[in-house]
């Protein structure tokens, strides 16, 4: 006779719960940006949409930041940290390939012997988490996920490049997934371009690093050994017209298939929330699908820059604070980025 393998039963849906964010206490304007690059505050306000950005202190880390956003939403929610049995934190910015930051944030929070796992899906990744949400709910492998986005781009950036420097703040945004009698979020819509890989990338990397600082280190060498420290630090770099390019022309139609997979029209929408990568973008996109005025969109961007990971949940904050009347409608999201990988999913507004 064949054993048969038991099996958690699974939830019919989930929904979003509860929303957090950590804006940073560092206001960094565009007069301070120019002080680094050749630029202006004319020149980046028409090109970006960006007028500041957050910059977190050296003393915050990743995990604080996402820690601050995480305790607001499982409050919002209506639980305690020991109700939530997963922890996904999507980040490109956490400065240890290992352990995981979702493991520290999962014992911080007091969580009992939770899932903690990081994605690295760049700008998408907070999309990604709440897609792994949804699916780790219904099948019923956990009943509340809590889903992070969160960047300290700050550590990350040449303050001289100007690729993309300019563009880039610090953050986190949070969610809890949970079980729900009705859907509350669509099936969703991710994938990749790895033709793109390299539009977006960290220059440097730990291999020769660690070749330069042995070197430096069997030679006793102080100043080599800045040097090498100075040059190998990884700095993100990116296309800005390949990029420009893909997240106009082929992301609103990825954001139109959401809302076709989900079986909604433009019109039953309450708000748009996009990835907070430039207001042109934002601004085409709007203009593709064809948005009702009623629909809410997000534009962030002006006050916090590009958080990569947490711009969407940063703004779907922001939205729902600033108009409660929002809750409880439709919200579409759509992450896009290095990789390039996407994600999307339409959501019900807690």
């Amino acid at each position: 006779m064949t054993a048969v393998l038991n099996q958690p039963a699974p939830v019919q849906a989930s929904r979003v719960m509860g929303l957090g964010a950590h804006r940073p206490d560092v206001i960094v304007d565009n007069e301070q940006i120019c002080r680094w690059i050749d630029s202006s505050d004319e020149w980046i306000r028409q090109r970006t949409g960006i007028v500041t950005r957050h910059r977190a202190r050296p003393e915050v880390s990743v995990v604080d930041m996402a820690e601050d956003s995480a305790r607001e939403a499982i409050e919002q929610a209506g639980l305690t940290g020991a109700d939530v049995d997963a922890v996904i934190v999507a980040t490109v910015t956490h400065p240890y390939q290992t352990p995981s930051a979702a493991a520290e944030l999962a014992h911080r929070l007091g969580t009992e012997a939770a899932v903690a796992y990081d994605i690295s899906a760049a700008c998408a990744g907070y999309c990604y988490g709440i897609g792994q949400a949804d699916a780790l709910v219904r099948a019923g492998t956990a009943r509340h996920v809590l889903v992070v986005g969160v960047e300290k781009l700050s550590d990350f950036i040449d303050d001289h490049e100007r690729s993309m420097s300019f563009l880039l703040g610090d953050g986190a945004g949070a969610a809890v997934v949970g079980p729900s009698e009705e859907a509350g979020i669509s099936p969703s819509l991710m994938g990749s371009n790895g033709e793109k890989w390299g539009t977006v990338s960290m220059d440097g990397s730990l291999l020769p690093l660690r070749d330069a600082l042995a070197e430096a280190r069997r030679t006793q060498d102080a100043s080599r050994l800045l040097d090498a420290e100075e040059r190998l630090w990884p700095t993100l770099r990116q296309d800005g017209p390949t990029v420009f390019r893909w997240a106009v022309w082929e992301m609103a139609k990825v954001a139109q298939q959401t809302l076709d997979a989900a079986g909604i029209s433009a019109e039953d929408l309450v708000a748009f929330v996009p990835h907070q990568a430039n207001i042109r973008i934002i601004d085409e996109m709007v203009k593709q699908l064809s948005l009702p005025e009623h629909v809410a969109v997000g534009r962030d961007i002006a006050d916090a820059g590009n958080t990569s990971a947490a711009s969407i949940p940063l703004a779907m904050h922001r939205l729902v604070q600033e108009d409660p009347e929002l809750s409880g409608g439709l919200a579409l999201q759509i992450g896009f980025g290095a990789g390039l990988v996407y994600g999307a999913q339409v959501v019900r507004l807690p």
